[in-house]
């Protein structure tokens, strides 16, 4: 199967974006893809905002996009935009990070009026960067992301589906690339 670049763009190691990221990442591997996870916020902030395209993180960070053949990136929603991680560390990557890799853009945020994040905000940078197929994203309300004393998660049952389906969608795509890949 497909290798799945799964992108945390939260600065927070506690976020529900974070959390719900790597909740997705297990239904993807087992779906039989190779799932590997980056934390943005792991990434030093020298790195980041001193733009060091040289520092170990950030090439490191470079292959990882290279060598996937599609990408979750999710994120939360801040005044109705992208994460400035996220931000940071796309603007590092080379212009066309992202050609022929199919991706799927997800956010969480504390209110619905964000939900057009993703098409308005986000699907530009990552068409900008070549992305071959971005799948339908998904917007997933805060309320709807619990995370138990424990650790565990649990999401909403509609949002659960809804989440379930897009991602879904995302597997099904990435099975099907190789195929037009080949007969284009």
């Amino acid at each position: 199967m497909a290798t799945v670049l799964s992108v945390s763009g939260s600065p927070s190691a506690s976020s529900r974006t974070h959390r719900l990221l790597r909740h997705l990442d297990r239904r993807l591997a087992a779906q039989g893809h190779d799932v590997v996870p980056l934390d943005i916020r792991t990434v030093p902030a020298e790195a980041l905002l001193g733009a060091d395209v040289r520092h170990p993180a950030i090439v490191r960070a470079t292959e990882l996009f290279a060598r996937a053949d599609g990408v979750v990136v999710g994120t939360p929603v801040y005044k109705a935009s992208y994460s400035g991680v996220l931000k940071a560390l796309l603007d590092l990557l080379p212009q066309y990070a992202l050609t022929g890799k199919t991706v799927l853009p997800l956010a969480t945020g504390g209110t619905a009026a964000h939900v057009l994040a993703i098409d308005y905000a986000l699907r530009p940078v990552l068409s900008s960067m070549g992305a071959g197929h971005i799948v339908q994203g998904w917007f997933t309300l805060d309320k709807d992301i619990t995370v138990h004393e424990d650790g565990t998660l649990a999401v909403a049952p509609a949002a659960a589906e809804a989440l379930g389906q897009v991602v879904d969608q995302f597997s099904a795509a990435l099975v099907r690339a190789p195929l037009l890949a080949a007969a284009g």
